[in-house]
């Protein structure tokens, strides 16, 4: 059974609707239920969990198709996710969340907020998919017909051994654009699996197609005025560009951005002091949502201060990020 670094606390498993689901619950404390992005599981939050464990009850899963879960052949939409994760928070007993994701991650954390605003009381989002069209290649190459084959002909023993250090190798580099190359290792590793290539392949062609995100936020962003919002990014992302936080200043203004320098996709690797400081910070300042069905009747009447179209056109100038509103500590 695999450890917590710095704990006694194992990986669980419980099935749910047939289908096992891997878990990390640790520490005591108001709940976070921490997501992981695409190809990851839960080890991704390793360098934070033990640190955040020391404030709050952690639920850190292996969304379906991912880790040591089960990846059968199943709904891997967005909202079918945010249904799993509010399933495993009830067998756990657990009532209400502050929500955290991470990359793919984030666009189940906002799809768990708008569903399940009642058990909701933050949402923090790290480096989101949802807030903008661009995404990697490297993602949208996951929708190409003969993905599964190719990559199942890259992950053979041998070449997978040389792909992995050629990335790692990398990622060591002074080349900024290269710094997550060792996390892409490890979901090159997991590709290996043609059962996860198989549920990978479902969970993008929901999201991304050739010309990036399909799924966003921006239509219903202004119901974050509910609910206390908070969005990280790092300043050299190359999987998901940092300038989609700018568009927070447009469609969530009431949120709160903070934009890392020397820092890439993975915000709680790169940095993770940093990040564990800005989440404490963040959920210390601010009140959990609570949710009031006639307030929430309200804002979906009354809908958005601007249309959403006009948030992804760009028909105005978006202020630099140095602007947008920061967390203070």
């Amino acid at each position: 059974m695999e450890q917590v670094p710095g704990t006694d606390v194992e990986l669980q498993r419980i099935t749910i609707h047939g289908h096992e689901r891997a878990y990390l619950k640790v520490g005591k404390g108001p709940a976070l239920l921490l997501l992981h992005g695409l190809g990851c599981d839960h080890t991704t939050w390793f360098p934070v969990i033990g640190d955040l464990a020391r404030h709050f009850t952690v639920i850190a899963p292996d969304l379906l198709g991912h880790g040591a879960s089960a990846k059968p052949r199943a709904d891997y939409s967005v909202g079918g996710y945010a249904n799993g994760m509010r399933d495993l928070l009830t067998v756990l007993d657990i009532d209400k969340v502050t929500v955290v994701g991470h990359s793919f991650g984030g666009g189940i954390a906002m799809q768990f907020a708008y569903q399940f605003p009642e058990r909701t009381e933050r949402m923090i989002l790290v480096s989101p998919g949802g807030l903008g069209p661009e995404v990697s290649p490297l993602i949208r190459m996951v929708t190409l017909p003969g993905f599964h084959q190719a990559m199942g002909l890259a992950t053979l023993p041998g070449v997978r051994q040389v792909g992995k250090a050629g990335l790692r190798a990398l990622s060591r580099s002074r080349i900024t654009a290269a710094r997550d190359f060792g996390e892409v290792a490890e979901i090159y590793e997991s590709f290996k699996d043609p059962r996860s290539r198989a549920a990978i392949r479902h969970v993008v062609r929901a999201v991304v197609d050739m010309k990036g995100q399909i799924v966003t936020m921006v239509d219903r962003a202004y119901l974050t005025q509910a609910m206390p919002m908070l969005v990280i990014w790092g300043a050299d992302d190359v999987v998901i560009p940092a300038r989609h936080a700018e568009n927070v200043a447009r469609i969530a203004p009431g949120a709160v951005v903070e934009v890392l320098p020397n820092c890439g996709h993975f915000s709680h690797k790169d940095h993770p002091d940093r990040f564990v400081m800005i989440v404490q910070t963040f959920i210390k300042a601010t009140q959990p949502a609570s949710y009031h069905r006639e307030q929430w009747r309200d804002l979906l009447r009354n809908g958005p201060l601007e249309p959403a179209n006009r948030a992804e056109a760009g028909d105005r100038p978006l202020p630099p990020v140095a602007q947008l509103p920061k967390l203070r500590a």
